[in-house]
């Protein structure tokens, strides 16, 4: 388990959203990357040093922090949709390998390197940048039913990071709330909200939606 790539943001215009910009069109970096705790939602600080998100109503923050795709399920997309997808393309800052990140539990933590460690928080939810972004019309349909979304993390230890690091998961709660299960119950399963309660370090305004929506 080990990142392939430590992808970081250029701003470019957002015409898709009516925003000024977006953070959307992230690439890989050489070289270690400072990974700290970013101030609350809203500022439009993430975790990544030179990386920040535009939409900071809906983007960013402590629970935003980080977030994470799997290479393997890029691979898939790319056999899918029949063109090459580079590490960083889907807005991740983290391309992994050998990690199942759709199968993580919220609230597992990964040591990346030897100083970082990261915890998984939510699950990232498809919005209109990320179909405009892609030139796909359908996407955001198409990625919800495929429910390969990705993971947020939040940054307990900082550090650097660089790609070719090491992954170890050094913990994993007493639940089984997964990234994949997150995302099915906020999308087309409703019905699954009542599971999501068993995870504690699911972020606050996501266990009141779900209090909200399972009453």
């Amino acid at each position: 388990m080990k990142l392939l790539s430590v992808n970081v943001g250029r701003p470019r215009p957002n015409p898709w959203k009516g925003l000024s910009a977006t953070g959307i069109d992230k690439r890989p970096v050489s070289g270690p990357v400072a990974v700290s705790a970013p101030g609350p939602k809203g500022t439009g600080e993430v975790g990544l040093a030179g990386d920040r998100v535009y939409d900071v109503k809906n983007h960013g923050g402590v629970h935003q922090a980080v977030y994470a795709y799997a290479r393997e399920d890029l691979d898939t997309w790319q056999a899918e949709l029949g063109r090459p997808l580079a590490n960083g393309v889907f807005g991740e800052n983290l391309t992994t390998l050998g990690l199942d990140v759709n199968g993580a539990l919220i609230g597992e933590r990964w040591r990346i390197g030897p100083d970082v460690v990261l915890e998984v928080s939510c699950a990232r939810i498809p919005c209109g940048t990320f179909q405009g972004w892609l030139e796909r019309d359908g996407w955001i349909k198409r990625f919800t039913r495929a429910a390969r979304p990705g993971a947020y993390m939040r940054v307990i230890e900082p550090g650097d990071i660089s790609a070719g690091d090491p992954v170890e998961i050094v913990h994993r709660p007493d639940h089984d709330v997964t990234v994949a299960l997150v995302f099915r119950a906020m999308t087309l399963e409703p019905e699954l909200l009542p599971r999501l309660l068993a995870a504690d370090a699911l972020p606050p305004e996501e266990k009141e939606s779900v209090r909200r929506r399972s009453a």
